[in-house]
């Protein structure tokens, strides 16, 4: 007989399995969680009488009797997912279907410090309640930098001065009187990926994201990968140039958006930048010359690096220099595979993200979702 907890996720998973559109009818549910006809039965009459699930309509196949359709009730409840950075915080509102209902964006202050953020964080969720259907059901927070997802704080992040150690999701908890979880922003964006952009279908890929810091976030054989030490993925802490000494810059400095925007317009590297930093990338995409070069090469050894140590099948490109276009990806992956002969045989896909600028809220969103169990 299984316990109340086990019986809990169950049914968390069979929603899961159905908002995915794994689970189209009760003979697929029962099929993808591996069930009895019987259990799965059980679980999806379960959902109807809570009001999570409906079953209407008709799925005809090649064969057989038609299947009564599946589906999530989308005013079940909401899910409000925020993500925010050193210039910004995003905001997504998904019902419980995962669908988009609500997404805005607030530009954070020059002199924003850890206190402002946490104030500025309650504040945008309790916007987004107006207008939503159903209760508040789970908060999902992308924090940039090192954060601890099992104890809910933010370590360290570099662009924030006092951001160590902060208790990101206790706070938001005891306000909203609903679950809280935090992510690393650019893993949140991996979630992303999988559940509304090009990482439906795929089972290893990484979510390549120079923003105002860089990093990558790795999904290996269908898991977020975090590290022993919540670090997994934070390679703009590396020194840069790699053969640089003591005190040599980081990565994230030569890499970073702002930075590559300033390497390709010739600016100094406090030059100020403009307000809308993707369109002024946009009007560089066709630049060609030494400075193009240079991006192009330090991007190449990279992410050639990173393609030997994990070998993904495609790398997604965030942040605004998929402003660049695909010949920014397309040259990236030609020099890569000119400077490491090892990658011909399995060639680099680098790809831009069809997702926008608010992926990592859409992907904080899609945390506090999965979480969810009734």
């Amino acid at each position: 007989m299984r316990s109340p907890e086990e019986l809990r996720q169950n049914l968390a998973e069979t929603v899961l399995n159905v908002r995915s559109g794994r689970a189209t009818s009760r003979r697929r549910l029962a099929d993808v969680m591996h069930l009895s006809p019987t259990t799965s039965g059980y679980y999806v009459d379960q959902l109807i009488a809570t009001g999570h699930l409906y079953e209407s309509g008709l799925e005809h196949g090649g064969k057989g009797r038609p299947k009564r359709t599946l589906g999530s009730v989308p005013g079940a409840g909401w899910f409000a997912g925020v993500e925010f950075n050193a210039e910004r915080i995003q905001t997504v509102r998904i019902d419980f279907s995962g669908v988009r209902t609500a997404a805005d964006q607030l530009h954070l202050p020059e002199d924003a410090d850890t206190k402002k953020v946490m104030a500025m964080l309650a504040d945008v969720i309790g916007s987004l309640a107006k207008g939503a259907a159903g209760p508040l059901l789970g908060i999902g927070i992308g924090a940039p930098g090192i954060v601890d997802p099992a104890r809910g704080i933010g370590m360290d992040y570099a662009f924030l001065p006092d951001w160590k150690h902060v208790e990101v999701a206790a706070p938001l908890r005891r306000k909203f009187n609903v679950p809280v979880t935090l992510e690393n922003n650019l893993r949140a964006i991996a979630l992303a990926e999988r559940w509304f952009g090009g990482g439906r279908e795929l089972s290893d890929f990484v979510v390549l994201g120079p923003r105002s810091g860089f990093g990558i976030s790795i999904v290996k054989d269908g898991r977020l990968v975090g590290g022993a030490f919540h670090a997994a993925g934070e390679i703009g802490r590396w020194p840069w140039p790699m053969t640089a000494g003591k005190g040599a810059p980081e990565m994230q400095q030569m890499l970073c958006a702002p930075a590559v925007y300033r390497r390709l317009a010739g600016l100094g590297s406090r030059a100020r930048l403009p307000e809308n930093l993707n369109e002024a990338l946009r009007a560089l995409a066709d630049t060609r010359g030494e400075r193009w070069d240079g991006v192009i090469d330090d991007y190449a050894r990279v992410i050639g690096c990173v393609h030997l140590l994990l070998d993904p099948e495609v790398f997604f490109l965030h942040g605004p220099l998929t402003a660049l276009g695909d010949g920014f990806c397309d040259a990236i992956r030609t020099t890569a595979a000119e400077l490491m002969p090892a990658l011909l045989g399995s060639p680099t896909r680098l790809l831009p993200s069809t997702l926008g600028d608010d992926a990592g809220a859409l992907g904080a969103a899609s945390l506090a979702m999965e979480a969810w169990a009734p």
